[in-house]
């Protein structure tokens, strides 16, 4: 498994997984993703894992930047996983309630929330009307559930999910 931090080049053309959802604002709350990355890794997933904050976990200097270093991953990724532990004013994530409703009609959008987040019963409803699926709300059961989506997609099995050539890609 490869790790690919925003301060770094997008990686291309390989098996993904992008870990979308809120990032800590401040110094004291700690990054998901970082459990998120360790259970891929002890989950055996072999692809690239965008992580869209720098590698030193500290938070970004410049917007434009991370923003297009975002899109481009989101563009190559296999699979958007958004897991959504919306807590205020500690996990905001207004800038992923854009993001999720962006990037759901691509067909590669796996979502998930602990029962606990907050404000988050339009994504919920969004998701079952476009998906016909229930939001996980285990982040494991949803890091394992897109290693799978991430292993049919990316070997064309899936039957369910647009093949990657087939999907309209926002340029």
């Amino acid at each position: 498994m490869i790790i690919n931090y925003s301060d770094q080049e997008v990686i291309k053309n390989q098996k993904s997984i992008f870990l979308a959802g809120p990032t800590p604002r401040g110094e004291g709350v700690d990054s998901w993703r970082t459990m998120a990355c360790e259970k891929l890794q002890e989950f055996g997933f072999e692809g690239v894992v965008y992580v869209p904050e720098y590698s030193t976990w500290k938070p970004k200097a410049d917007y434009v930047d991370q923003a297009m270093w975002e899109r481009e991953a989101l563009i190559s990724s296999t699979v958007i996983l958004f897991w959504i532990p919306r807590s205020l004013p500690d996990m905001p994530a207004f800038t992923t309630n854009v993001e999720f409703g962006y990037w759901l009609h691509t067909g590669k959008v796996l979502y998930g929330r602990p029962d606990s987040a907050s404000k988050i019963k339009y994504l919920d409803w969004l998701y079952e009307e476009d998906y016909g699926k229930k939001p996980i709300s285990n982040l494991e059961e949803l890091l394992k559930e897109s290693i799978m989506m991430a292993n049919q997609i990316y070997d064309g099995k899936s039957q369910e999910i647009l093949p990657v050539e087939k999907r309209k890609i926002l340029k």
